[in-house]
């Protein structure tokens, strides 16, 4: 093991003492961990440094506000996953198509949930994979309902780059992607992340009106020509309308 690697092991020791602590001395975390004291006051003071943990007047030691960040982010994703599943069960049985949610993870999207047991085709989407938030329907839907300012910022410092052959390479296009999605409320991509496949999705939205996840169609792209878009976009929007209705999203 690396010194590198001892100082990240020791330092979880600490932090893992106050799942069952909600305060500890300083004395307290060297007793409980057996860190020697030199390395124990550097490694709490790294740690109060990066919100992780916070001193007190008291001079004792408690979780930092950085874990409330995060355990607000991780709520959110599990919340949104348990009122979507069975909505995706429901949208799966009806279309016969794949169905995915997914939710924003910095300049990515991340897949925490997939219902695919009636499609016979197995698409590029999967729990746990990443994609860039301008390609694909299910990222781009989350991109197109961000702030203007953030949608700026990313539009400026992205550099697109292809997945397949129907992947969005110029910002202009790009841009006029993210302007039909906000006018319509979906989005719509054919071999954008694998070839021959096509997405339809739609944004998902919070108590606040925040986007905090989208939802698609997906499936081989003859299926998603001849008027069926159409009809998977009425059902899409009234699957995620309904997510959102239950995070307490009020639409205006």
């Amino acid at each position: 093991m690396t010194n590198k690697n001892k100082t990240v092991v020791r330092s979880m020791d600490i932090l893992n003492l106050f799942i069952d602590h909600i305060e500890l001395s300083f004395q307290e975390v060297i007793e409980l961990s057996g860190i020697p004291k030199t390395t124990a006051f550097r490694m709490l003071k790294s740690l109060e440094e990066m919100e992780l943990l916070e001193k007190g007047a008291d001079a004792k030691y408690r979780l930092g506000i950085l874990f409330l960040k995060f355990g607000h982010l991780v709520s959110m994703r599990l919340d949104v996953r348990k009122i979507a599943y069975p909505i995706m069960n429901e949208l799966h049985n009806d279309t016969k198509e794949a169905i995915n949610l997914i939710v924003r993870d910095g300049d990515e999207a991340i897949y925490i949930e997939k219902v695919d047991t009636k499609q016979k085709v197995r698409l590029y989407t999967a729990i746990g994979r990443k994609s860039s938030l301008y390609a694909g329907a299910c990222s781009r839907a989350v991109l197109s309902f961000l702030p203007d300012g953030e949608i700026k910022e990313y539009l400026e410092s992205i550099e697109l780059k292809p997945f397949a052959k129907g992947t969005i390479t110029d910002k202009e296009r790009l841009y006029e992607a993210i302007v039909h999605a906000r006018e319509h409320g979906y989005t719509i991509s054919h071999s954008e992340l694998e070839n021959y496949t096509s997405a339809i999705a739609a944004p998902i939205f919070d108590h606040t009106g925040e986007v905090i996840a989208a939802m698609s169609i997906a499936g081989l792209e003859t299926n998603y020509q001849e008027g069926r878009a159409e009809i998977f976009v009425e059902k899409l929007k009234m699957a995620t309308a309904e997510i959102s209705r239950q995070l307490g999203y009020e639409q205006l």
